[in-house]
């Protein structure tokens, strides 16, 4: 069985793990519908916006990675380290749901994406600069993609309206930890890395916001929850996630086709 490897904890290198990680596991969540969407193009679709996530999550983890300087590529970060060193949002890693969780997830997580990609492609670190040039057309894409079924389900029959309240209602607490400030994010955005992800949060709200009025949805209010996926302490879920994840590279370690 292979061992885990760690990483260093610079906020450079936390910072660059948080984007990575996140579209790693939205990318899981969403590629457990290949073959159980409800039509095929959507099949595909979001089959593809998996694919997109997973290479977004390749290319910042390899400069994690880089940063880092212990040698590790993106294999080994995405596969071999424990939960409590993936810095995922607890957002993505919550359980996959009906057709509605994963529309209203993906809106909000293209949202973001599309947001932080947009900021990125100013960063001081050219490598990441030119990562989010192609990222921000990618998320872009699932942004539309995802809100049009928001408003479809939200303002179609009794049925799907009821259940996009549902995931309204279940994945709202969540947010809060998209845009909670700390240290990683103060001291990437100080020589210019990447943006404090709290510098987002009023753009995201307006845009969201916007499709959920479109939807005749409307956000719930917030409470005083606070995951802490971004902190290294996850759900339940995330476990369960890594170990079908990691399973093949872990039994069969530098296995390669």
């Amino acid at each position: 069985m292979q061992a885990s490897i760690r990483i260093g904890s610079s906020a450079a290198v936390q910072y660059l793990l948080r984007i990575g990680d996140t579209a790693l596991i939205q990318a899981q969540r969403l590629g457990e519908w290949s073959g159980h969407a409800p039509a095929l193009e959507e099949d595909i679709a979001l089959s593809n916006m998996a694919l997109d996530l997973v290479g977004q999550a390749r290319a910042v983890l390899t400069r994690a990675g880089a940063l880092d300087g212990a040698g590790h590529d993106e294999d080994q970060l995405a596969f071999l380290r424990e939960e409590r060193d993936y810095r995922n949002v607890t957002l993505v890693e919550l359980p996959r749901g009906d057709f509605a969780v994963t529309s209203l997830r993906n809106t909000m997580m293209a949202t973001f994406f599309k947001l932080l990609w947009e900021r990125l492609r100013e960063s001081t670190d050219a490598e990441l600069a030119a990562i989010a040039g192609k990222a921000v057309k990618e998320a872009r894409y699932h942004q539309q993609h995802a809100a049009d079924w928001v408003v479809r389900l939200g303002d179609g029959t009794e049925e799907s309206r009821r259940r996009m309240e549902r995931a309204l209602q279940d994945l709202w607490p969540y947010v809060t930890e998209l845009f909670a400030a700390d240290a990683v994010d103060r001291e990437a955005a100080a020589p210019g890395l990447g943006p404090a992800w709290s510098e987002l949060e009023p753009a995201w709200r307006e845009e969201i916001d916007a499709i959920l009025a479109e939807a005749s949805l409307a956000a719930p209010v917030a409470t005083p929850f606070l995951s802490t996926g971004k902190q290294g302490v996850h759900s339940e879920h995330l476990g369960y996630v890594l170990a079908e994840m990691q399973h093949l590279q872990r039994a069969y370690p530098g296995g390669a086709w």
